[in-house]
């Protein structure tokens, strides 16, 4: 394995500890999905799934592997707890892959030590060494996690890393599984490890961090002063409570701060040579394409790809800006892949020129998702004078990544306004076949429009989230709803683009409905699969 001191390694876990987010559940197409962006993005590991977890989770690191891990493509790295069976399934599952890492794991406070595993720290200090062996009989390439590292006791820590290391863990990952040191302790954490693990020059130093305090991404930096080399992220920061490191961030940090960073690799501060082979011009692709597929919207001032991250709205900022970039600016926007709204193709473009576009976005579609795409991106332009990339991203995510069509919107309607009481008739036709149509008054148009849904449905559900975001600027601009559904402590999203936002409003949340009947009826079969 490669020991890459003089850079670092981005290890993407969005397809595993990012679809934990509340709601973000992936199904494999979709992985398979946001797994090829992560390649393009130049990611080294992908964290594709734990595989013990549920055949779902199995097949798609199987798949993710398969499709992706290639002699040049990146690591496929599946999760593992420290247990021959999920060890065993992580192997299995990776076994399409060029270059497979298992990721194993156990925890090492001792509160989790009583309260989780009721284990003494002599059982443990037993565990990791035979787990860890067990793992190096299946791949080369093996990380060793103890979990909840921030609140361990450092002695003890100590030893279970040097036995890990000598057992062949190549990886040694130092995780702040709850999100609650400070940049200062989690940089003395990592450099009490390089002055007092014996053997830590045989394994690189990776850190996982959680964003609870707001303070996962200067937790990271700091390590990284310390001796971390590899960064356990996900895009958008997406992940359990208050989410992961966000791997954008992190990235544009070593970027735009390389002179700073520069000398704690051993380079002179003015070395030009990037911190991380990340391409970074395909970071704002990367956080659209997630932000959509999981339904978790990035928020407006979300530092380097939130809506606001280069607007200006002070008129002391504008006239800098104009003047000059750098008196406001300290990156520019074409580095993480965000050009201008220029006019790309009209109504009269044909399917040649749109498909060439779509390449030119990153978008590898089949025959059938393109014939979809460009039927779509007629319409959309009988509407609009001016087509966008940005309206071309929406098009193929609203047409193309969406869940099984269970309940289709045949038909929408409303009627509203000031002095009416806004009323909504809808047509759905039913898994069955059948076309069912209802109306309904609500308290505006889209209240309207969902209980009308509901009333042909009967799908149980509780709104939880409804948001709407204008892709472009301009009257005639089209408009990105998502929605987020809870049935029974799950959150369950959908996501809609349309030039009529009622519309969108309706489709987005028919699209989140049929995830949420999905899994019911996938539940519904297993019971009866159990019963017999």
């Amino acid at each position: 394995m490669e020991q890459s001191q003089d850079r670092i390694i981005i290890f993407d876990t969005t397809l595993r500890d990012g679809e934990q987010s509340p709601g973000a559940t992936l199904n494999v197409e979709e992985k398979l999905k946001v797994a090829h962006a992560l390649a393009r993005l130049g990611v080294d590991v992908i964290e594709a799934g734990f595989p013990y977890a549920s055949p779902g989770d199995f097949e798609a690191v199987q798949k993710v592997a398969a499709a992706v891990g290639t002699e040049n493509g990146p690591t496929i790295c599946g999760l593992a707890r420290a247990t021959k069976n999920d060890i065993k399934a992580a192997a299995e599952a990776l076994q399409p892959a060029a270059k497979g890492r298992i990721h194993t794991f156990i925890a090492t406070s001792d509160i989790h030590l009583e309260y989780k595993l009721r284990k003494t720290r002599a059982e443990v200090l037993a565990i990791v060494p035979e787990m860890v062996g067990y793992a190096k009989s299946f791949v080369n390439d093996v990380e060793f996690s103890p979990e909840d590292a921030g609140r361990s006791d450092p002695e003890f820590l100590y030893q279970v890393l040097e036995a890990a290391i000598a057992a062949g863990a190549t990886t040694v990952n130092i995780p702040d599984t709850v999100g609650y040191t400070t940049p200062s302790e989690f940089g003395a954490l990592i450099k009490g490890i390089k002055d007092n693990v014996p053997n830590i020059d045989q394994a690189i130093i990776s850190v996982h961090g959680h964003n609870d305090l707001g303070l996962a991404v200067a937790n990271f930096l700091e390590a990284i002063k310390n001796g971390a080399r590899q960064l356990e992220c996900t895009i958008n920061g997406i992940g359990e409570r208050a989410g992961n490191a966000a791997l954008e961030e992190l990235v544009m940090a070593l970027h735009v701060r390389r002179q700073y960073f520069n000398p704690f690799f051993g380079r002179s501060a003015e070395s030009t040579e990037p911190l991380t082979q990340i391409d970074t011009k395909q970071i704002y692709k990367t956080s659209r394409l997630v932000s959509n597929l999981t339904g978790m919207a990035v928020q407006p001032n979300k530092a380097i790809v939130g809506a606001n991250a280069f607007a200006h709205e002070s008129g002391i900022h504008q006239d800098g800006v104009l003047k000059n970039k750098l008196t406001y600016e300290i990156m520019d926007a074409q580095s993480i892949g965000l050009t201008d709204n220029q006019i790309v193709l009209g109504k009269l473009s044909g399917r040649n020129a749109f498909r060439t576009r779509l390449k030119e976005l990153g978008f590898e579609l089949s025959e059938n998702e393109l014939n979809k795409a460009f039927i779509r991106f007629k319409d959309v332009a009988d509407k609009k004078k001016e087509i966008t990339d940005w309206d071309i991203e929406a098009i193929v995510n609203d047409e193309i990544r969406q869940p099984p069509e269970l309940f289709r919107l045949e038909l929408v309607q409303v009627s509203c306004g000031d002095h009416s009481c806004p009323t909504a008739t809808v047509t759905v036709r039913t898994p069955d076949g059948k076309e069912l149509t209802d109306a309904a008054i609500g308290t505006g148009p889209v209240d309207a429009i969902y209980k009308a849904i509901n009333r042909v449905t009967k799908v149980p559900n509780e709104l939880i989230e409804f948001s709407v975001q204008s892709v472009t600027g301009g009257i005639d601009a089209m408009g990105e709803v998502t929605i987020r559904l809870r049935y029974d402590h799950q959150v369950y999203s959908g996501y809609a683009a349309n030039t009529d936002i009622v519309v969108a409003s309706a489709r987005a949340y028919v699209k989140a409905l049929n995830r949420l009947y999905s899994a019911l009826q996938e539940a519904e079969n297993k019971e009866t699969v159990s019963t017999k």
